[in-house]
């Protein structure tokens, strides 16, 4: 049955302590309270560097059963090698993820303004080569992308284009794969983002949004998450929007949000 899957992108937030943690939680604990919450979770550190075997295992063994990852692909893939002579790289990636098992979700392949359409031939060679029992997705910030050529490319190679809600880049309402994948980025100008409350009201936008979304509900897998810098604090964000898609938390915390 396709499911919603609505979370965070990262989880490792002190300035949560007192409005979503527990005020006493540890952070070691983290993860496990955020799992009893909500039921995916996006991971931002490993764009920065890849886990340990035992961090990854840890990850797996401290969430429920039902609980998906999803994982950004290291920087240095995507904006530093981007995406040439890297393979070696690609298959430490995988390799290091590995222990998620059947919780590994969605792999996020996301690249910088800079990587513009003069690199077609870069991405259809590495698309290509991945492996295809795991499920990817491309985000873009560059406009030279938005081509029939492009989402040609990406269906061909079942690989899902990001929906991104963010001043970088115009709305995108194309579907390139099974899923869907969501990520409400928000504007890093306008919300610290560290207050742990909400600075910005988006009910305009959460309602926007539900429209969207809705028609695919029941239908197939939509995977969405939240940045800090969206409303400025997406627990708030994830009750809101799961309320207006007819949602009912399985989590009570929730409720304490709407």
């Amino acid at each position: 049955m396709p499911k919603l899957h609505l979370g965070t992108i990262g989880w490792s937030y002190n300035f949560w302590k007192g409005t979503f943690y527990p005020a006493k939680t540890s952070s070691k604990d983290f993860l496990a309270y955020y799992s009893r919450q909500f039921n995916t979770v996006e991971v931002d550190a490993t764009f920065y560097r890849n886990p340990t075997e035992q961090t990854v295992q840890n990850w797996h063994d401290v969430t429920p059963a039902d609980f998906t990852f999803s994982l950004k692909f290291p920087q240095l893939i995507t904006h530093i090698l981007m995406l040439r002579n890297c393979q070696p790289q690609t298959d430490a990636f995988l390799h290091s993820i590995a222990a998620l098992k059947e919780k590994l979700g969605p792999l996020l392949l996301q690249f910088p303004p800079n990587f513009a359409a003069n690199h077609f031939q870069d991405l259809a060679d590495y698309l290509q080569k991945l492996p295809k029992q795991h499920r990817y997705v491309v985000e873009v910030r560059n406009k030279s992308w938005l081509t029939p050529e492009f989402y040609s490319l990406l269906r061909e190679n079942g690989v899902v284009l990001a929906w991104s809600d963010t001043p970088l880049m115009t709305e995108i309402t194309e579907v390139t794969g099974d899923f869907l994948y969501v990520r409400w980025e928000g504007d890093r100008e306008a919300v610290v983002g560290t207050l742990g409350k909400v600075e910005v009201d988006k009910t305009a936008d959460y309602q926007k949004w539900a429209i969207k979304l809705k028609p695919f509900l029941g239908k197939t897998d939509v995977f969405g998450y939240f940045a800090k810098y969206y409303s400025g604090f997406p627990p708030h964000d994830i009750a809101r929007v799961n309320a207006l898609l007819g949602g009912q938390p399985s989590k009570q915390l929730l409720s304490s949000y709407l």
